[in-house]
Formats: C-alpha cells, structure tokens, sequence
C-alpha cells in the first residue's frame, strides 16, 4: 500500500561544508528602520522586567515583598503597550480587514483606503485630547505605593497618541505616493512579496 505522504528527499551536505558555514561573514546588522519610539519603549519594557524580577525575587526568596514594584511594573506595562502601538502605526501592524478591498476595482478601493487612513489620523487625535483633559483632571495625584506623580505616565500616553496621530499622517502620505496601502496590497507588507517595500515610510 502507498503511503498518502510523499518521501522527503534531502541534499547530502557533509561535516565540513557545515563547518564552513559558521566561517561566513555576518550579514551587517539595518538598525535605521527603527524608530526614536521603539527605543524608548525598549527602554521602558526593560525598566517593568526589572520592577517584576525585584517583585518576584523580594517575595518568593526573600518573602518579603516590595509592595512598589507592582504598581511601577503596571504603569510601565501601560507606556510599552501605547508607545508600542505607535510602532504598531509605523509599520502598518495592527489588525486590519481587507476582505474586502480584494472584491473592489483599484479605483475605489484607493478611495476607501485613503477615508480610512484620514478617519484612523481623526481618531488619534481626538483620543491624545482625551488623555490630555483626564490628565489635568487627576494632575495633582500621586502614585499609592511610592510619593510620585502619575503625571508622567499620562503625559506619556498623550505624547503616544500625538505620535500615533503623525506616524498615521505620515503612513498616510507614503500610501498616496506607493499608490496603495496594506488594505490593498497585505502582500507587500507582511514579507511574502520578494519586492515588499514595507511600511517604513
């Protein structure tokens, strides 16, 4: 009886032609397509790591745990999660659906998709002036744990939308220029086209 899989066929490679392998020069390593908001939020992601080690070492080993590595450990947990957000714009990676994009002619579909990056520059603006009214509502208000302000986180959320709002704008104006945006082409966004030129505007 035939087996329903087909025999897999490997090319023979010897020892030393692996061995040769670990001589090849590296390829250099492309930092330019980050942007100042990554670093920031890799800054920061490290800053919660540390708060939630001090957490779980001062109360595990020593059974004395630091009631204030939580309470830090969550309002940086807040600043990664909307700066990383910000990169989430740049580089066209949250959850979109275009369906139906592939159902339209060209035409419309770019009209659409340009209505829909105008709406998505709208909605970041007017969340970044909500944080900014509820952050002057509690700016006299302290951290429970530690004798800080909250401020900062807020003013960091505010500073995340404004950035959104730009990275947005900016997505925006790079689509009018390729002649198509991740709702029409996901294709040439998400690495599986040879020629992808990326959301790196």
């Amino acid at each position: 009886m035939q087996s329903p899989h087909p025999a897999e066929h490997h090319t023979p490679i010897s020892t030393e032609e692996i061995a040769r392998t670990f001589d090849e020069p590296l390829a250099p390593v492309d930092l330019s397509h980050h942007g100042v908001e990554d670093w920031v939020t890799l800054a920061i992601f490290w800053i919660m790591c540390a708060a939630v080690f001090a957490q779980f070492f001062t109360r595990y080993v020593l059974n004395n745990s630091f009631g204030w590595t939580e309470e830090v450990a969550i309002f940086c947990l807040v600043t990664v999660v909307f700066l990383g957000s910000a990169m989430c714009v740049r580089t066209c990676r949250h959850i979109q659906v275009d369906f139906i994009y592939r159902l339209m002619p060209p035409g419309p579909a770019r009209i659409m998709a340009t209505i829909v990056d105008v709406i998505g520059i709208a909605v970041f603006c007017y969340l970044a002036w909500l944080v900014w009214r509820y952050a002057s509502i509690i700016a006299d208000e302290r951290m429970t744990t530690i004798d800080f302000p909250k401020m900062p986180f807020f003013m960091t959320v505010f500073a995340a939308f404004v950035l959104m709002a730009l990275r947005a704008l900016q997505v925006m104006v790079a689509n009018i220029r390729r002649g198509y945006s991740a709702l029409e082409r996901p294709e040439a966004f998400d690495g599986s086209q040879d020629d992808a030129p990326g959301a790196r505007p």
